[in-house]
């Protein structure tokens, strides 16, 4: 089950990033959902921050070896490089998405709270892509602690579930709007 479960994440992963929908993931699907991400910052510290992330990723899959000879990432080779070299590691989770979160908390963090309100958490996502009904689901289960607001720890922790965890009723699943399909 835990296999199936981290297969079924990294296959949403890959197909979320694969902007082109070839089927393959190359750097430029990765400079792309960079500047998906960057849209959503309003200024250009923080639209810098989020695309670098996202290129240091693909560097970290470039360091996995996943990339082919024509500079391509197919499902498969995405799925083993992120088991064996991003999250089998808490560390290189950290590194790569430390970045992320920080620059989407303060991108997000319209109201300068240092939470994320449901509001924000939505038209984030709306901005993603994401049906604003699903993400109003993922930020109720998001939102631990009831208080009607994401801290950056509850983030922080979201994220590193859905990476690490092979609890599929961890709440990190719904991370990315949806929850992962049930097997």
């Amino acid at each position: 089950m835990a296999q199936n479960s981290t297969e079924q994440k990294f296959t949403f992963l890959f197909t979320w990033f694969d902007r082109t929908g070839d089927g393959y993931l190359t750097r430029d699907d990765f400079q792309q959902i960079g500047e998906v991400f960057a849209a959503v910052a309003p200024d250009e510290s923080n639209k810098s921050a989020l695309r670098e992330a996202f290129m240091l990723w693909w560097d970290v899959l470039g360091e996995a070896g996943a990339p082919d000879a024509q500079g391509r990432i197919g499902r498969r080779q995405f799925i083993t490089a992120m088991r064996s070299h991003i999250a089998a590691d808490a560390k290189t989770v950290e590194r790569l998405v430390t970045p992320i979160i920080d620059a989407l908390m303060r991108a997000l963090d319209t109201d300068k709270s240092g939470m994320l309100t449901a509001d924000e958490y939505v038209r984030m996502y709306e901005a993603l892509g994401i049906d604003p009904a699903t993400s109003s689901a993922a930020f109720q289960r998001l939102d631990r602690n009831g208080s009607g607001t994401i801290t950056h720890d509850e983030f922080r922790t979201a994220i590193e579930e859905f990476y690490l965890s092979t609890d599929t009723e961890a709440p990190g699943n719904w991370l990315l709007g949806s929850p992962l399909p049930r097997s």
